[in-house]
């Protein structure tokens, strides 16, 4: 009887090497047949699942992105923090380390290339979607907050983790664990506190108080 192939599982076996092998040897010397050899197949068998390196990457990217959606919008835990769940993108064990190395090397790429940019911005997307997820979850205050607020915290969240998975990534020694989960509690207190304190949220809660006073005099009006 003929052996039963699973073959997305072996799509994703093989995205996830070639993230393993982008991560310890660079996107350049991540050939097809190096990946091949460290998934144990033979590079026609890596043929018949993609046509190129490139479409290789982009099922890595897809995986890794898949993979920290998952760690991202599981469940929340009694207690669980903003801090711990945006610490699943740090760089804060081997895996972890493996997944940041791989989008580093793959950063590196995108200026000399138009498609890889397209890629990039979508990417871009959608952890932008995630993070506004995750901030909506655990901070209450957060829609209240008019766009502008929540659009600008958005994007220093986003930008501080990417140069916080960098600076990781490239000096190890620099950010230990302990250090790379200060400064991002650091960050997310010090952006929530400016977002409180903003002029245009506390204009817009007056707006809303005013609306709701003259709501209710109106009604008594009657």
């Amino acid at each position: 009887m003929p052996k039963i192939v699973n073959h997305a599982a072996r799509r994703d076996e093989i995205a996830l090497v070639a993230c393993r092998v982008v991560a310890e040897h660079g996107f350049e010397n991540a050939t097809v047949v190096r990946i091949a050899r460290e998934a144990g197949y033979t590079t026609g068998m890596i043929a018949h699942y993609f046509d190129s390196k490139q479409e290789i990457i982009l099922a890595a990217l897809r995986l890794m992105l898949r993979r920290i959606e998952e760690r991202l919008l599981r469940p929340a835990g009694d207690g669980e923090s903003l801090l711990s769940v945006l610490s699943e993108l740090l760089p804060l064990d081997d895996q972890r380390s493996t997944e940041c190395a791989f989008w580093i090397a793959f950063w590196g790429q995108i200026s000399a290339d138009a498609h890889l940019k397209q890629i990039n911005t979508w990417v871009h997307c959608e952890y932008t979607r995630l993070y506004g997820r995750c901030l909506a979850e655990h901070w209450p205050e957060w829609a209240k907050w008019p766009d502008n607020v929540r659009d600008e915290v958005l994007r220093a969240v986003a930008t501080f983790l990417n140069g916080l998975t960098a600076g990781a990534i490239i000096s190890p020694a620099e950010w230990p664990a302990t250090r790379q989960l200060n400064q991002l509690e650091r960050q997310l207190e010090l952006w929530r506190g400016w977002a409180q304190n903003n002029p245009a949220h506390a204009a817009s809660m007056k707006n809303r108080k005013s609306v709701r006073v003259s709501s209710r005099t109106r009604g008594a009006g009657h």
